[in-house]
């Protein structure tokens, strides 16, 4: 080979840049190349690349770096460069027949991995030498072929006969090359993989070598032939050969011979792959089997386009077309190819097919870079005559087919200039079958589905369909009706970009002209599907005021008794459209709101019973309603005709929706109400920005009346609804507080639009209306106060407004939402409440609103102080409700008992009354007939908690009259009084485990009230002789008493005035309920009373006091009673009493426990002596110093009974007397001796 640093005297300028590329080796086809980085399409030593095309083109040397020396290696032997292919002409085109044979041989050698790399290099070796041999033929005819004058009669060298003589031997030996070497369609299939070495290089088997030396050969013999007629200027002719038409052989008839031969098997080579591969993959299937057939569809598309440039020849798109369509042509007259070309299976797709990716070919410039801003040459002549063989109905037409069909063509449309011939030939198609759904039965569409499911579904259809790049799986995504629209958007818009409105002007009578009454009528559900995304289309891609008035006159030609779902969709899809493209929706909302009016009232006075045509209507009036929203939400501003869409069917609307439907209802208002706002903030924002001229100005004046004209509609519509039913449960609560909320902040930001009833401060109204109305759900209240307290704009606008106690009324709202939390579930049987944990009950949802509530409630300022008076370092956890509002009491009542001054105190007394309200009315609802165990839980805890933490404030005279309020409505109510009627069983488990939190508070304020306490008094009494009864338990065993709601109030009491007085009260009632009888009659229950008072005794320091009142009922009971188990408890009582006594006198005799048995034997000594007897000397054998004093008393009840009888001495009562008092020491032995002397 040549040195390629030598520079060719026959470079030309423009291609002195190219040096730097592989001169020095011939180019060739190779598909071996690393394309790892993306982006290169051919090998480095291709035609392309090297730039071979572009000198073929251009006239140009083509090896200008290469065969400059004198002599020149080929096939191994040394010949004279300038003179070789004259005078050996012959012998070399034989030598390269003879190499090329070496090289068929090579293919029936075994290819296994040990042999490859020999074959491998022996195979390379060969098609080297023969690729170097004609590029050498086209080196010398542009370097050393002279051109002689035939007619010249000066005698010439033998040479220069011979040099005459080789364009026409030339000519003869290319023709014999390509008969020698056939078709390329007719060699064996490769396979085109190849072995890699240790070193990573690529080995390929000889049948890689031998076809891509094919496509050598066929390449470079158009070369020569293109050369030789360029350099001669005029037609050469073969003397030893003719064509097959019989005519003498000439290098153009050869040239076209051999590219109408090239392109038929380039042809047959493609068809053999689209009959192995789906329809569905169509274009995603390549049909080249490698990069080197595809450069050399690039390189013929190059040279017979610029040969075209030349009478009588044709371009490269006339040649395909030629072949191709004679697979339509039947008549055996015809002219066909010189190699038989297979008939395909499908003629029409596989014409698609080919021409689709060979059209794609052109994008590659004659370097083989990719040129995108290159205009591709079109072949629309040959696409239109297949189109309308595509949809011809004669040979019946399938979906699957015309997909990839239709596929092929908007490829088509992309790389090509516009042609509306395409559009009018496909439309007259599909204007005759709107109503075909377009499917295939086993492939699902899923386009089609989404389509039909919103009126944003088919704007983004329409969208997608005027995409510039469409997706490759169009196949399985869209129908062929879908690609038949992308078709129509991309010709219209290409076709309005380069020619102006013409065009559309042109598509608009074609399409329009197809519809009238008769079709309208004549379509189906689909059909009107079809319908409007065509309508929607070229509303998109053109006049879209035009297209949408000419579709509402269209739209009148259909039957009112027609009241499709999609009518309605299709509507709002042109609202959307007006709305993005920031037009005026007067002339749509004018007619859409009427008609939405009317299906509202409709809706109105239909019947329960009639569900089908509810649901109909309901169908039709929810795609208004999400339309609307979608039209506000996407609106930059708003037009008056906005407040159009916001019409009195709203009203009617509302009146008549059940919970489900108000939800949405709900949901539009919410999102309708929230873009207001969002669109005023806005507005606000640009009329604070300085120098804004006078046109600015009148236009943000002119958006803001807009905003609150729709404001003042969404009042009227909506909101006189949400007051009526703020007690209802029809309308689900949570939406129903945050549409109050909406409405709320509204007003806040829009005052002046808010409703007369609500001025003059709207804000307030609502506040009041939602928030503090004690008459509402605590659902709504609690979510609607979250809402209030979490927006720091609103609390500020309340703070200026001069609602001072806007806080505390917050508080009792919060107060009440915590207490009525199992209101809602008084609707259920109570069994469900019984025996479970309070909390279950309670939805989770209402729980989760409470513990937000609760979080934001403590943010207040007010709540702060109190927690900060309280000397609380943590705050309540939010997550517990009536935690925090237990903890919250307590705190109010540390405050208090921390302030000095009286002014403080009766204003905090004033602040603690407003945070409880009428807390009396919150808990009615448990107190009914209907009861919810968790619910009395619940009250008598927390109500308990209040009166045991609040009790200094309850002692004053301000707050005096709720507690006695709370004692007789929770402790003494009209049930409880009623002896013989049993209290239910959860609400006497309620007051038995809250009983003592009432009794301690009772008693602190009894000790600090400032005014006289005999009524509260009264009322303790009242309440333990109500309940010590009934909390006894039914065996009288003391160990059970340990837990009785009086003990535990006596245990668990922190200071001591209260337990005394508790104590005291307790006492005087056993005495009076138990031991106080009038006659002999003791009351019932005698044993469990005994079994109580004896563990009081045993818990508490036994005094006088209780002594004096209980010990004449406990020997009363001993006396009378006959009861074993009465008798056991009532000795038991006496027993630690006398002990007691005992203890509490140091061992000196207690006086008065002597006094009260003095009484007891003064009252019983003439009946019961003898029990008299027994019960004292038991008592003596505890403290003979108790009964000692008595024996005189006991001496005169002796005499007084003998004297009384009228019998003398009774020697009976003498003897059981005496026995008492031998256990009295001295004393008793001395009274015995005067009684046996008849001193007595």
């Amino acid at each position: 080979m040549e040195n390629c640093s030598t520079a060719s005297t026959f470079l030309t300028d423009s291609l002195e840049l190219e040096l730097g590329t592989e001169w020095c080796k011939p180019p060739c086809f190779s598909c071996v190349f690393d394309n790892r980085g993306g982006g290169k399409h051919f090998s480095g030593e291709s035609y392309l690349s090297s730039g071979a095309l572009k000198r073929l083109i251009l006239n140009l040397d083509p090896l200008p770096t290469n065969f400059e020396e004198d002599t020149v290696e080929i096939f191994g032997i040394q010949w004279v460069t300038e003179t070789a292919l004259v005078n050996s002409s012959r012998v070399l085109f034989h030598l390269f027949r003879q190499q090329l044979y070496n090289l068929e041989t090579l293919l029936h050698a075994s290819c296994d991995f040990g042999k490859i790399s020999t074959l491998h290099y022996k195979a390379d070796n060969i098609r080297q030498q023969c690729v170097t041999f004609l590029h050498y033929v086209k080196v010398f005819i542009f370097r050393y072929l002279k051109v002689h004058n035939a007619e010249s009669e000066v005698p010439v060298h033998p040479y220069e006969v011979l040099e005459a003589q080789l364009p026409s031997v030339l000519v003869d030996e290319l023709y014999g090359l390509l008969l020698y070497v056939g078709h390329l369609s007719e060699l064996p299939s490769i396979n085109p993989g190849a072995y890699e070495n240790q070193n990573q290089i690529k080995l390929f088997p000889p049948s890689w070598h031998l076809l891509h030396l094919h496509l050598d050969i066929h390449w470079l013999v158009l070369e020569i032939l293109q050369m030789l007629g360029e350099k001669l200027k005029q037609v050469v002719y073969g003397h030893q050969f003719m064509n097959l038409a019989g005519d003498n052989l000439t290098n153009v008839s050869l040239f076209e011979e051999h590219c109408e031969n090239l392109l038929s098997d380039l042809i047959r080579l493609s068809l053999s792959r689209y009959d192995k591969i789906r329809t569905s993959e169509a274009l995603m299937s390549h049909h080249c089997p490698c990069p080197c057939f595809k450069e050399l569809w690039v390189l013929l598309i190059h040279l017979l386009d610029h040969k075209s440039k030349w009478p009588l020849s044709e371009s490269f798109w006339n040649w395909l077309n030629k072949l191709l369509k004679t697979f339509f042509e039947k008549s055996s007259d015809q002219r066909r190819p010189s190699v038989s070309v297979i008939q395909p299976r499908d003629p029409l797709g596989f014409s698609w097919w080919i021409v689709t990716h060979v059209a794609s070919f052109y994008q590659f410039d004659r370097h083989g870079a990719p040129d995108e801003t290159k205009q591709m040459e079109s072949n629309w002549n040959f696409v239109e005559e297949l189109l309308k063989k595509s949809i011809s109905v004669q040979d019946g037409i399938l979906e699957e087919q015309l997909r990839m069909y239709l596929q092929c063509c908007l490829t088509l449309c992309d790389f090509w200039e516009p042609d509306i011939a395409v559009v009018t030939i496909l439309w007259e198609y599909y204007s005759k079958n709107l109503n075909s759904s377009f499917s295939i039965s086993w492939l699902p569409l899923k386009g089609l589905t989404n389509i039909i499911k919103s009126p944003l579904s088919m704007l983004e259809m329409v969208e997608t369909c005027c995409c510039d790049k469409q997706d490759c799986d169009l196949y399985k995504s869209r129908s062929s009706y879908t690609i038949f629209l992308c078709i129509l958007a991309k010709v219209v818009k290409k076709a309005m970009k380069n020619s102006g409105p013409h065009p559309w002007k042109q598509v608009k009578g074609r399409i329009y002209s197809k519809f009238h009454q008769k079709r309208m009528e004549e379509l189906t559900e689909v059909g009107l599907q079809n319908f409007f995304s065509l309508f929607l289309l070229l509303a998109a891609i053109a006049d879209v005021e035009d297209v949408a008035s000419h579709v509402l006159d269209l739209l009148n030609f259909l039957k009112p008794t027609f009241t499709s779902s999609l009518i309605w969709k299709g509507q709002v899809a042109f609202l959307l459209m007006y709305t993005q493209k920031h037009l005026d929706i007067d002339v749509l909302a004018e007619k859409f709101s009427r008609t939405f009016q009317e299906k509202a009232k409709e809706f109105l006075v239909s019947k329960n019973d009639e569900m089908g045509q509810r649901q109909t209507l309901w169908t039709l009036l929810s795609i208004y309603i999400d339309g609307v929203q979608e039209v506000f939400e996407m609106s930059h501003c708003l037009h008056p005709s906005h407040e159009k869409l916001l019409n009195d069917g709203f009203s009617m609307l509302l009146r008549a929706c059940q919970a489900s439907e108000l939800r949405t209802v709900l949901n539009f208002l919410q999102a309708v109400l929230a873009r207001i706002r969002d669109m005023h903030q806005q507005l606000c924002q640009e009329v604070r920005k300085e120098n804004v001229d006078l046109n600015v100005q009148s236009s943000l004046s002119a958006k803001e009346r807009h905003l609150a004209a729709v404001a003042s509609a969404l009042w009227r519509h909506f909101f006189s609804f949400l007051k009526s039913q703020r007690m209802s449960q029809i309308v689900p609560l949570p939406q129903l507080a945050d549409a109050a909320a909406d409405f709320t902040l509204l007003a806040m930001d829009m005052p002046g639009t808010a409703p007369s009833d609500l001025q003059p401060q709207p804000v307030l109204s609502m506040i009041q209306l939602f928030g503090w109305d004690d008459i509402i759900w605590p659902q709504v209240v609690a979510r609607f106060l979250s809402h209030f307290l979490q927006n720091s704009k609103l609390c500020e606008t309340l703070s200026q407004s001069g609602c001072v106690s806007f806080q505390a009324l917050t508080i009792r709202s919060w107060i009440r939402c915590i207490l009525q939390m199992y209101v809602k579930n008084l609707c259920v049987p109570d069994d469900l409440f019984i025996d479970i944990n309070p909390e279950q009950p309670v939805e989770k949802e209402y729980m989760e609103q409470l513990a937000e509530l609760t979080r934001l409630l403590f943010k207040l300022s007010e709540v702060k102080s109190i927690f900060s008076k309280a000397q609380v370092e943590c705050l309540p956890i939010p997550e517990d409700p009536k935690k925090a509002l237990v903890q919250f009491f307590e705190a109010i009542g540390v405050t208090y008992g921390n302030l000095q001054t009286l002014s403080d105190k009766s204003a905090m007394v004033t602040k603690s009354l407003e945070y409880l309200g009428e807390i009396l009315k919150y808990i009615k609802p448990y107190l009914g007939k209907k009861i919810s165990s968790a619910g009395l839980q619940l009250t008598y805890s927390v109500i308990g908690i209040l009166v045991k933490s609040w009790a200094q404030i309850f002692a004053t005279s301000k707050a005096q009259k709720l507690l006695f309020r709370i004692i007789d409505c929770l402790l003494l109510p009209h049930s409880v009084l009623q002896q013989e009627k049993e209290l239910p069983a959860p609400m006497l488990t309620a007051i038995q485990r809250s009983l003592p939190l009432y009794l301690q508070g009772m008693c602190i304020v009894c000790c600090q009230s400032q005014n006289s306490n005999a009524y509260l008094n009264q009322l303790l009494g009242n309440v333990i002789e109500q309940y010590i009864g009934r909390f006894l338990p039914a065996s009288p065993h003391v160990s059970d008493f340990g837990q009785h709601p009086l003990l535990l109030a006596l245990r668990n009491s922190a200071t001591v005035a209260p337990v005394s007085s508790l104590k005291k009260c307790i006492v005087q009632v056993i005495r009076k309920s138990y031991f106080e009888s009038k006659g002999h009659l003791l009351p019932p229950r005698l044993a469990p009373i005994l079994a109580f008072t004896l563990q009081l005794f045993r818990e508490t320091d036994v005094d006088i006091f209780e002594v004096e009142l209980l010990l004449p009922g406990i020997l009363k009971c001993l006396v009378l009673v006959s009861e074993p188990q009465v008798k056991r408890l009532a000795t038991e009582n006496l027993q630690y009493v006398v002990k007691a006594c005992q203890a509490g006198s140091g061992g000196e005799p207690a006086a008065q426990l002597t006094s009260v048995f003095r009484n007891f034997i003064e009252e019983y000594g003439m009946r019961s002596v003898y029990q008299i007897y027994s019960i004292l000397e038991a008592v003596a054998a505890l403290d003979q110093q108790v009964v000692i004093p008595l024996i005189s008393t006991l001496t005169q009840s002796l005499k007084e009974s003998e004297r009384k009888w009228g019998l003398g001495r009774n020697s009976k009562q003498r003897e059981a007397y005496s026995k008492l008092l031998s256990h009295l020491g001295q004393v008793g032995q001395d009274e015995i001796q005067k009684l046996e002397s008849n001193d007595v």
